[in-house]
């Protein structure tokens, strides 16, 4: 146990150094990229926000007239 307690710092400092290694391979993407990709994002959820307003307000008429139809 004291063995790998007095390991703790050589251990972070290797964490440490391949995590820098790894950040200097990252390929960060172009403002131009970045826009894009946060344009079809916003584009599809709004997209999808309108789609299922539709369905949930097809859905919504047709329970309340099938309702309708069965308690007369």
């Amino acid at each position: 146990m004291m063995d790998r307690v007095g390991q703790w710092p050589a251990q972070t400092k290797s964490y440490i150094e391949d995590l820098q290694q790894e950040m200097r391979r990252v390929t960060w993407p172009t403002w131009k990229q970045v826009r894009a990709t946060t344009t079809v994002v916003i584009v599809a959820v709004f997209a999808f926000a309108a789609y299922f307003a539709l369905i949930d307000m097809l859905f919504g008429r047709g329970i309340t007239k099938l309702f309708d139809t069965f308690s007369k």
